[in-house]
């Protein structure tokens, strides 16, 4: 793609760019049917999935200091409503095409859908230096495909037992979190050092790397009897249906408070992750490398949250008890952000924040706990759907509030933009989200043990005891509480 002579500059036009991108891409939609056939490097283990979400967000993780450049470059008026509306549009996509994306897995199988999503969702990466329109627009309208989590979790299913896939969960997103540690300091002090073109380079570079592990050593893990008989199977629009999950929230009151507690926590974390960093360099005058530690410092104590903390919290004072304290650290969290305008503020609420990080895992544990086995999914699909519901909603509000206060980015001193009074009105407002959200809460009935379940005794009795308590037949299957103990 490069033609220079000796006394030229080497430039790469972005015509000859776009033409190699669009070979890669061919050649890469190629790999993923050529690679059908079973193939890999072991048996299929939790281990392959470790790597492949480590690579990709480590990937992305090195760009968090270029991306914030080139975003306000390219947006200098309305920075963060433009980048709310990007990241909105990328999570509702997201959100519209899991369930299709799963249900296609199913039939085609794990690792297709892995080359699938790890490609779509890393084809934005060297469009940053191509065009940075088209890689905004590319980020956009990679939501289709950018469901890389949910493809992961379904492989991890394939290959564990149901006893030992909440830990399996937990390495996965703990790998998450590990790949966010490193990465973004690594990417500020080469960009400092060398240019952002190098970081871009080696991003890529590292996304070609997961493509390539996938294709030669992740194995399938959905076992061919387990598939349908072609590939021509059909795929019904109740497997496709974005939102058949949340219909079925109203059908048992437990189900609905949980439901209500995850939009009003999460929708403000999910439009928190998509400006915060930028706010904290574009408005609280982080430096790079103050943004890139604060990411790695945070991460780390997320991390000793979630795999310390959190089971301490969960046998001293109870399952629902840790939920109403990770709601109460996130509105300080929030609050802390919102009226903040120091840089030790910042640090500190980082640090409430981390704690904040222990209620999803504890609302997902409330859940398991109160769940018949059959009816696991079916719940755990609902505030999945809800959480990207809210990555595509968050982000977009976020933005709108930034835009409506008009909190834009300008050399002047930080005090001076919006509000002195409130530096960060959106996480004013997500702070007021969350205590709604902890009041729900509080009307959820915490399990009091397996032996208390009155669907327990049904569960294991005979056929003519089940049905003793469904005189209407058949009508009342789909009425069915799907959580025990569901009175309020």
């Amino acid at each position: 793609c490069q033609h220079a002579g000796p006394d030229e500059k080497a430039s790469v036009s972005t015509g000859d760019a776009m033409d190699c991108c669009i070979f890669s891409l061919c050649l890469l939609t190629t790999s993923l049917f050529v690679s059908s056939q079973p193939q890999g490097i072991g048996e299929p283990s939790v281990y392959h999935a470790v790597v492949v979400i480590f690579l990709e967000f480590f990937a992305w993780g090195l760009l968090t200091t270029p991306m914030l450049t080139v975003l306000r470059q390219t947006f200098p008026q309305h920075t963060f409503l433009m980048n709310g509306l990007i990241h909105g549009v990328k999570g509702l996509l997201s959100f519209l095409s899991a369930p299709l994306i799963g249900a296609l897995s199913d039939v085609w199988g794990r690792k297709s859908f892995l080359l699938l999503t790890v490609f779509f969702t890393c084809a934005p990466i060297p469009l940053m230096k191509i065009s940075p329109w088209w890689y905004f627009a590319v980020i956009s309208m990679s939501g289709v495909f950018a469901v890389t989590f949910s493809v992961i979790f379904a492989y991890v299913a394939d290959i564990t037992q149901e006893h030992e896939r909440s830990t399996a969960y937990g390495l996965v997103s703990a790998t998450f979190a590990a790949s966010l540690v490193t990465s973004p300091a690594i990417g500020a002090y080469l960009s400092d050092a060398y240019g952002d073109t190098l970081v871009v380079i080696l991003a890529t570079a590292i996304a070609l790397l997961d493509i390539c592990f996938i294709l030669v050593a992740v194995p399938e893990s959905l076992p061919e009897k387990m598939r349908p008989a072609s590939w021509g199977a059909p795929i019904s629009w109740e497997q496709a249906d974005p939102f058949a999950s949340l219909r079925k929230v109203g059908q048992d009151s437990t189900v609905l408070l949980i439901c209500i507690t995850v939009f009003l926590s999460y929708l403000p974390e999910a439009g928190q992750y998509s400006s915060f960093f930028l706010y904290l360099k574009q408005v609280i005058r982080f430096s790079s490398e103050t943004v890139a530690a604060f990411i790695a410092v945070v991460g780390i104590l997320s991390i000793l949250a979630q795999t310390l903390v959190l089971g301490i919290l969960m046998r001293s004072i109870g399952n629902k008890n840790t939920i109403l304290l990770g709601l109460g650290f996130q509105i300080l969290q929030l609050a802390w952000y919102g009226f903040g305008s120091q840089h030790w503020m910042m640090w500190a609420a980082g640090a409430v924040a981390a704690m904040s990080s222990i209620t999803f895992p504890a609302i997902s544990a409330i859940v398991s706990r109160n769940a018949d086995p059959d009816q696991q999914g079916v719940v755990q699909g609902m505030i999945t759907g809800i959480r990207g519901l809210c990555n595509g909603l968050g982000p977009a509000l976020y933005g709108f509030v930034f835009y409506v206060f008009h909190v834009e980015l300008s050399d002047t001193d930080p005090s001076e933009k919006g509000s002195a009074i409130i530096p960060g009105p959106p996480f004013l407002f997500g702070a007021c989200s969350v205590l709604l959200s902890l009041l729900v809460a509080l009307f959820i009935p915490e399990h009091t043990g397996p032996g208390m379940r009155p669907g327990a005794y049904k569960k294991h009795s005979n056929g003519a005891q089940s049905h003793s308590h469904s005189p209407q037949g058949s009508g009342a299957e789909g009425k069915e509480p799907l959580l025990e103990d569901s009175s309020v």
